[in-house]
């Protein structure tokens, strides 16, 4: 199963549409994304994550809504990891 995660840009690197990436927050813990994807992304934005690559910008409330359903797919499992 695939799964795309939403998350909050912090900063972005690079001008080349190709070659851009950023800093993006996911609970508190940042990663590297691609941003190739999203050319129309900016700092402060929610962006969707599959693999390293941002795949669309969300809105805040979609945003929320995803993280919602994960938070609710985690408490089923028990809060496993």
């Amino acid at each position: 199963m695939c799964l795309a995660v939403p998350g909050r840009i912090r900063r972005i690197r690079g001008d080349s549409p190709l070659e851009r990436s950023g800093e993006v927050e996911f609970g508190g813990v940042a990663k590297e994304a691609s941003l190739a994807f999203v050319p129309e992304a900016q700092p402060g934005d929610w962006v969707l994550v599959h693999a390293g690559v941002a795949i669309a910008v969300l809105d805040p409330a979609a945003a929320e809504r995803a993280l919602d359903a994960l938070r609710a797919l985690e408490a089923a499992d028990g809060g496993a990891p």
